[in-house]
């Protein structure tokens, strides 16, 4: 049986990106974290704040440097694996990626420096500025790869010139229909991502009594912060699901698994999608529902994928599980957000067992979710590489051969299991180690250090390696 180069480059590519994005999931909203423990400790002077920023500070750097190189990779593809996409399209999305390096990377690579070694080195107020600046950039990253993205998903803005796209606005390029929803929807996931990390290890540190004043700020902060901002998640979601209603009907009828065409329509909790039959296997469903959370109407019509030409379809399967198990965390992940706040306001957070234990367990939670989401929109879009317009078919580079591919994609495998094992083996004993003791994150206490560049989590002195 031969090698089918299209399958295994979209293989590879979903293997690169789904070890790419947890990384921006996180330090987005790690990111802003930091600026804001760097502005309360710039205003209040309290050294929690400052024991806490130091803390995420060492996680960022390393997540942040595993980020940038995942995602370095992820361009060389469109060359090597997707050179009739490149070709047809880069005089749309090209620009698009040029912005970013323009405006992302130079915010995070001027300042970042500043952030990670200018403690002592400037001022409190200008580390701050510096930690809203890294901020911002990443925020600027999300801004410019959700935009081509969503240009993706519901092209705009250009003209057909010999077979290739080319902008006729790049303002309609940016800003098409589904963008505003997928930028908000995306950036609120990677907030609540991190606040779930967060609480997690200042759970962990609680449970053991370890380092419990900056725990116990860190989980406060982080519940009444999730509190807010997981139902805020869910209606932006909501919101994008109905701009999705709008320009993608046929992955609106992947993710709630409907084949008719139905007004009012089901709401399929559970079956096992036959798409050769086109049909649903032991389905349970709650009649009208699906009506009501996609059009707001009782009696809404939905379109059903039967509506759709066979080879216009995605592929159900994964998008249908993929879209529960991004519902079903989302749901658990508000349960457990409003609880850690009621605890918390009735003072025992920090005292109760059975949270901080499910805290712990909740850590991964967002990643699961981003990653299911991501699946949802990614497999939804197929077989389209530009929705409508450029199938992923015709997308891959002619000359390539399936052998090509599967030895590239081996070697991202071994050279990523080698890489990503020594980063979180690296982070989990950042972890472990926990947040400075206050004696040492106090810079009154501390002693005067040379002007030579600190090691990220060490120093040496005196011949000897110890925490910093």
């Amino acid at each position: 049986m031969p090698l089918d180069p299209l399958i295994l480059s979209r293989l590879q590519f979903a293997f690169v990106i789904a070890f790419h994005i947890v990384f921006p999931a996180f330090t987005v909203g790690l990111a802003s974290y930091i600026a804001v423990l760097e502005g309360l400790y710039l205003a209040r002077g309290d050294e929690r704040y400052l024991r806490a920023s130091q803390f995420w500070l060492r996680i960022f750097a390393v997540s942040f440097g595993m980020g940038v190189v995942s995602g370095i990779v992820m361009p060389f593809q469109f060359g090597t694996n997707w050179a009739l996409f490149s070709d047809k399209t880069a005089n749309v999305v090209g620009p698009l990626l040029a912005y970013e390096g323009l405006t992302a990377f130079f915010l995070e690579a001027g300042f970042l420096g500043v952030l990670l070694f200018g403690r002592d080195r400037v001022p409190q107020w200008a580390h701050f500025g510096a930690a809203v600046l890294v901020a911002a950039g990443t925020l600027f990253s999300s801004f410019w790869i959700l935009a081509f993205n969503s240009w993706m998903q519901t092209p705009t803005g250009f003209t057909m010139e010999a077979g290739r796209f080319v902008p006729s606005s790049f303002s309609d390029v940016i800003f098409n229909p589904s963008f505003p929803y997928r930028l908000a929807h995306t950036v609120s996931a990677f907030y609540v991502t991190t606040g779930f990390v967060v609480l997690g290890v200042a759970a962990y540190y609680l449970a053991r009594q370890r380092h419990r004043e900056t725990a116990g700020l860190m989980a406060r902060m982080a519940v009444f912060f999730l509190a807010v901002m997981t139902p805020l998640q869910i209606v932006l979601g909501d919101a994008h699901g109905l701009n999705t209603l709008a320009h993608q009907p046929a992955k609106i009828a992947a993710m709630e698994g409907l084949w008719e065409t139905s007004a009012p329509a089901p709401s399929v909790l559970f079956a096992l999608p036959d798409q050769d039959a086109q049909t649903n296997r032991f389905e349970i469903a709650i009649p009208r529902l699906a009506s009501l959370y996609l059009t707001h109407s009782r009696d809404g019509e939905v379109v059903g994928l039967k509506a759709f030409a066979r080879e216009d379809q995605p592929p159900v399967l994964p998008v249908f599980f993929a879209f529960r198990v991004m519902v079903g965390i989302s749901v658990l992940m508000l349960l457990v957000a409003w609880w850690g706040a009621w605890l918390a306001w009735r003072g025992r957070l920090e005292t109760s067992r059975v949270f901080l234990r499910v805290a712990q367990w909740m850590l991964p939670s967002g990643f699961i979710a981003v990653l299911a989401g991501w699946t949802v929109t990614e497999v939804g879009r197929q077989p389209w590489a530009v929705y409508g317009l450029l199938r992923t078919a015709d997308s891959v580079t002619a000359s390539l051969t399936g052998t090509d591919v599967l030895l590239s994609l081996a070697f991202y495998v071994v050279v990523y299991a080698a890489v990503y094992a020594a980063a979180g083996y690296y982070l989990v004993q950042l972890v472990r180690h926990g947040p400075a003791d206050a004696s040492v994150a106090d810079p009154a206490a501390r002693p005067a250090r040379p002007l030579s560049a600190p090691t990220l989590g060490f120093e040496m002195e005196q011949g000897h390696g110890h925490r910093s």
